[in-house]
């Protein structure tokens, strides 16, 4: 994958110009054309030249980019991908504007692949009429396959993403239940539509008619849960679980990962949830913890012992300050980097592990400031 966000590829002379435009505005792209219209400055603007058909070099920057705009007309484009195409969870976005830049139209993976942003930030570069034509974008409503995408969630069900979808264009009967993560994911200013119903507990919401619903919880769900609301509907995992660790000097990353894994699945948590990871800083370059940060793509976030220290415990540990400076390492860890007021579990010592878990309490918006830094 290149370190461009997009490739825009001309074929014509005025396309030619239009994509030299759209690399002015926007840095983050590749530009691609043939070498008969070059200018003679193309080196110096890191433009690609080509020679022959499109048809020949398209296939490949379909599979090297996150997004391909084609200046050329939208039949070609679909003749062109037809055959490359996947599925919407790896397939780029693709975009196409005309030869006089009058339109810029989302052609695929409008959503998970963001074609529809890129055809804003097209359209907008050009002066150009974006045209989107995704339902949930034209009738500004709930897009269920970008739920949470902005602060990381994670859909665990794809499977019913399709179905949910149509439910919500379709106005049917969506409970939405959230449990944990942040609040601010409807994007328009417009209230959220009245068939479109919020709720803090399946206990709450199982008082009104439904047609579909969207559970948002870091809980792993009893196997009754799940046949009463999966059936259709989608489930999401908001980043809301903070790990504080504290290990011998040398532990093994498959103990932690083992420590870790048993200690959230007896609590009944997803590993899905996990935000990150937080410790003392002596254990910042501890290779067993920088190794299980790697293997899941959490952050690491330290503090020292007199931050630590600020922390009320309930059972302060003079053997553990002797060693570190600071009465306990796990449940200040987490209790701090989670901005929250308790733990979920408070501590588990394990052979050279120890472990607390917390919750960001993004529900009532406490602490704002309290992010992995």
């Amino acid at each position: 994958m290149r370190d461009a966000t997009a490739a825009v590829v001309a074929i014509t002379k005025h396309g030619t110009a239009i994509a030299r435009r759209l690399q002015d505005a926007l840095p983050d792209v590749d530009v691609y054309y043939p070498a008969k219209f070059a200018a003679g400055d193309e080196r110096e603007r890191g433009i690609h030249l080509f020679e022959g058909s499109v048809v020949n070099h398209v296939p490949e920057l379909f599979r090297q980019y996150r997004g391909l705009v084609g200046i050329f007309s939208l039949g070609a484009m679909v003749r062109l991908i037809a055959p490359l195409l996947r599925d919407k969870k790896s397939d780029p976005a693709v975009v196409v504007v005309d030869d006089r830049a009058e339109h810029a139209i989302s052609v695929l993976s409008g959503h998970l692949g963001g074609a529809n942003r890129l055809t804003q930030r097209v359209a907008s570069a050009l002066g150009a009429k974006p045209v989107i034509t995704t339902a949930s974008d034209v009738n500004r409503t709930l897009a269920v396959d970008l739920l949470g995408q902005a602060h990381g969630w994670v859909i665990e069900n794809f499977d019913q993403v399709t179905t949910v979808s149509a439910a919500v264009v379709n106005e049917e009967r969506v409970h939405i239940i959230q449990e944990a993560g942040e609040t601010d994911w409807w994007p328009y200013e417009n209230p959220l539509p009245p068939h479109l119903r919020v709720f803090s507990s399946l206990s709450e919401a199982r008082q009104t008619p439904r047609d579909a619903a969207l559970l948002i919880t870091p809980r792993l769900l009893a196997a009754e849960e799940s046949a009463e609301w999966l059936q259709r509907g989608v489930l999401y995992r908001p980043k809301v679980l903070v790990l504080g660790i504290g290990c011998n000097r040398g532990t093994d990353v498959e103990e932690l990962d083992q420590v870790i894994r048993d200690t959230l699945l007896a609590h009944r948590l997803s590993i899905l949830s996990v935000r990150n990871v937080a410790t003392i800083d002596l254990k910042a370059n501890e290779a067993g913890l920088l190794a299980l940060c790697e293997r899941y793509g959490w952050p690491l976030v330290t503090y020292r012992a007199e931050q630590l220290n600020t922390v009320p415990l309930p059972h302060p540990s003079e053997t553990v300050y002797r060693y570190v400076g600071a009465y306990g390492v796990c449940e200040p860890a987490a209790r701090l980097s989670a901005g929250a007021d308790d733990w979920l579990v408070e501590k588990v010592r394990r052979g050279n592990v120890t472990l607390s878990i917390c919750q960001v309490p993004f529900l009532d918006e406490r602490r704002k400031g309290a992010q992995p830094r």
